[in-house]
């Protein structure tokens, strides 16, 4: 039996954020993959005017259109005020939305009241230990749902640095659609790459804990990596008001530089990026490593299934994620150095290995038929 499922989002406002589509994107997909109708849905602000709503959601459904999602768009108000008179026609409404057998909430705006008209509802946490020490901060509350899964292997766990509110939390790897993330050729001289927001405010204060949590911080001891390695090394970033001072800052220590909202404005986009890449090479933000959620990020299974092979800093021991298999981890830039020129030296047979593990972890398909087994028992 087919299922309708409604699929709340967070991406109507970040116009060029194609790499951030894709977290909600490969959910849908897999649904898809598994017989589901699917419900595109995301919250709007009543302050928005008629014009940018309306601007907003042709963005969205431009970026939906070839996955046949662009007809399946539902909008509602964050806090139940009224929205610009005419500006959701084209979508579908609240009422159908709520006929869905289940709610998948990948948003933490939704309130009780919408989420509790809905049959079923799961909340998905796809920021592990973040999500749960904001709430137990009482930074935000989250509505109550029928049942909590999180991409972060450690939340919930015996001897877990992360709150669990009271909450059982189901663990689920992130997923990717992999009939849409195909192997591809890697050019020449491709470099490791990745896509990321450099700076921003991001802030963790938690007891008596206070600290950056930047991307740009978790790069800090690895900035003079292009010196230690044979591999080349971009970094494609969204570096707002810092643009002149950190690029200038970043190409003298070797690495190469993109703009994030040029190369990965767009869905498509942000494939053809990854597809001229020689792999990943990331740093984390450093509550990943002060809470030790055992996390993979939804971008690195992309690259994963794109047949990329992924360098990235260790989140924490996992029960399955290898350290040096297809996805290499690290903990020093010394490991970090070695991780790169191993993969390097050995870039067909770890190139498969990254399409592999993509294919027995992540798989959209396979993963989201789980959490629907789960949800709908």
């Amino acid at each position: 039996m087919s299922h309708t499922v409604c699929l709340n989002a967070n991406t109507i406002a970040y116009v060029q954020g194609g790499g951030h589509r894709w977290v909600y994107l490969n959910w849908a997909l897999g649904l898809k993959a598994n017989g589901c109708r699917v419900i595109w849905q995301e919250a709007a602000l009543p302050r928005w005017s008629a014009d940018e709503l309306r601007g907003f959601i042709a963005r969205l459904k431009e970026h939906l259109q070839p996955f046949g999602l662009a007809d399946a768009v539902a909008v509602y108000s964050v806090n139940g005020e009224p929205l610009a008179e005419g500006a959701t026609d084209d979508c579908l409404s609240l009422a159908e939305s709520v006929e869905a057998d289940l709610l998948l909430d990948i948003c933490y705006a939704a309130n009780e009241r919408m989420v509790s008209r809905f049959k079923r509802s799961v909340l998905l946490d796809i920021d592990p230990g973040l999500l749960q020490l904001w709430v137990d901060a009482k930074q935000m509350s989250l509505a109550k749902h029928d049942l909590y899964f999180t991409i972060g292997e450690t939340v919930g766990q015996p001897g877990s640095r992360i709150p669990n509110l009271g909450i059982n939390w189901h663990y689920t790897p992130p997923c990717v659609a992999l009939d849409h993330w195909k192997p591809q050729p890697t050019p020449p001289g491709a470099p490791f790459t990745t896509v990321s927001q450099w700076r921003g405010g991001d802030w963790v204060v938690y007891g008596d804990e206070s600290y950056s949590n930047e991307k740009r911080e978790g790069f800090v001891p690895y900035l003079d990596l292009p010196a230690h390695t044979t591999q080349p090394l971009e970094l494609s970033l969204t570096l707002g008001d810092w643009e002149h001072e950190e690029r200038q800052m970043l190409l003298g220590k070797g690495w190469r530089v993109s703009d994030a909202q040029t190369a990965a404005a767009t869905p498509w986009g942000y494939q053809q990026y990854i597809a001229r890449s020689k792999g990943e090479f990331s740093c984390v933000k450093p509550s990943c490593i002060r809470l030790q959620n055992a996390w993979i990020s939804d971008r690195s299974i992309c690259y994963l299934a794109s047949g990329k092979p992924v360098v990235v800093q260790s989140t924490g021991p996992s029960r399955f994620l290898p350290d040096a298999s297809g996805l290499f981890r690290f903990n020093t830039p010394d490991e970090a150095a070695r991780c790169l020129d191993a993969v390097g030296n050995d870039y067909p047979k770890q190139a498969a290995n990254a399409r592999a593990l993509a294919e027995e972890h992540f798989d959209a398909k396979k993963v989201t038929a789980s959490v629907l087994s789960r949800a709908l028992s």
